[in-house]
């Protein structure tokens, strides 16, 4: 049965991206399309990175063993910001590169948006099994990038939006839930290490 999930959830994760293509075809993206194609490859960005983080918190939890999903659904966090950046660069800005230029530099939640999709090229770069045996304990390190990212993935939404910032909050809320719940096991495991080396003689 295990060997069939993997292959079924890579089928789950794309049905966002068949929903959007088929909304585009039948004319169901509303009076701006490229706005709706942008807002919903970027909601899906952030959700991909939150379901990645929320990987270990469940385990920690619920005592489930999810982590091997945890590598493809990181990639398709990339996937969707990829997509995401395209349709800005593509459709929005039709490859103007000065005036995205122009862009990145004056507007705060572009530029976060943009350093947030810089800084995962080198995790789904390093995301083999090659690089990982190659990069050894820096693997860890560098995959550690990924709360700086999610950070920055709230804050582009929350800075994009003008007047109604709940859902950008519900993500924010999200993910310092998971950030908590991550710190507390680490504080535990702490002092559980203290009080063994205290009882040594």
């Amino acid at each position: 049965m295990q060997r069939f999930v993997k292959p079924l959830l890579f089928v789950v994760c794309l049905v966002p991206l068949v929903w959007l293509i088929i909304k585009g075809i039948f004319f169901g993206l509303g009076a701006n399309p490229i706005e709706k194609m942008t807002r919903f490859t970027g909601d899906w960005t952030l959700r991909f990175l939150l379901i990645t983080l929320a990987i270990t918190p469940v385990r920690i939890l619920f005592s489930l063993q999810w982590v091997r999903y945890r590598r493809m659904l990181g990639l398709f966090a990339f996937f969707y910001a990829s997509v995401h950046f395209m349709i800005w660069l593509g459709v929005d800005h039709f490859f103007d590169f000065s005036d995205i230029g122009k862009d990145i530099m004056k507007r705060p939640y572009i530029t976060v948006g943009f350093s947030a999709l810089v800084l995962l090229i080198p995790l789904a770069v390093t995301s083999t099994n090659a690089m990982i045996k190659r990069l050894g304990k820096n693997w860890k390190r560098l995959h550690q990038l990924v709360y700086v990212i999610a950070v920055l993935g709230v804050l582009h939404y929350l800075w994009l939006v003008k007047a109604d910032n709940r859902e950008p909050l519900i993500y924010g809320g999200i993910l310092v839930a998971l950030l908590l719940v991550r710190a507390w096991n680490q504080a535990t495991k702490r002092t559980a290490r203290a009080a063994t080396a205290a009882g040594q003689p």
